[in-house]
């Protein structure tokens, strides 16, 4: 996932995590994704101007929220 979004124009850093405690089997044996799961930043520098964006789980609001900074 950080690989592919590296690959994007105007990325100038990228970050990803994923919570793997929260990963679990489910009827056939496998985990799915979810973006509860998931906490990443990109920087990106477009035409000298910089910006962060996040995204991480909110437990109080019980959902994934994206930032920009």
């Amino acid at each position: 996932m950080q690989e592919s979004i590296s690959l994007q124009p105007y990325v100038r850093e990228v970050e990803v995590k994923i919570d793997r405690d929260m990963l679990a089997a489910n009827v056939f044996g496998y985990g799915e994704l979810e973006g509860r799961m998931i906490e990443a930043q990109v920087v990106i520098d477009y035409q000298g101007e910089m910006v962060t964006a996040r995204l991480q789980y909110d437990r109080e609001k019980d959902y994934p929220l994206m930032s920009l900074s």
